[in-house]
């Protein structure tokens, strides 16, 4: 198993990240989306927030290539209209390379229980 951590940033508005946040529920998330991230290899996904900060932790199999995975992902048709969505509400971090959307993080430090 593989896991990897991302960032990217919400715009900086209330209604806009409340809308963003009731896109992820349960209740409103497309079933499709949830099979495409699936059907690219990734297991288990978790989005996290601080202000307008997200912080996504995914796990994935062992041959699971980040840039490869996002690739086939969004080649999917509702993905693709899932992304464009979600582009209203996102914007890069400053930090971001060119061509760089949710930006990996480098795993500094980790516990494990033994």
């Amino acid at each position: 198993m593989k896991r990897f951590c991302l960032t990217l940033d919400l715009k900086n508005d209330p209604e806009l990240i409340k809308t963003y946040e009731h896109y992820h529920s349960r209740q409103a998330i497309w079933p499709e989306v949830i099979e495409g991230i699936k059907a690219c290899g990734i297991y288990s996904m978790d989005i996290y927030r601080a202000d307008t900060r997200l912080a996504m932790i995914l796990e994935a199999q062992d041959d699971f290539e980040l840039d490869a995975g996002f690739a086939k992902m969004s080649e999917l048709p509702r993905q693709k209209e899932w992304a464009a969505l979600m582009n209203r509400f996102q914007q890069k971090p400053p930090f971001a390379k060119p061509g760089e959307h949710w930006v990996p993080m480098q795993q500094i430090f980790e516990l494990y229980g033994e």
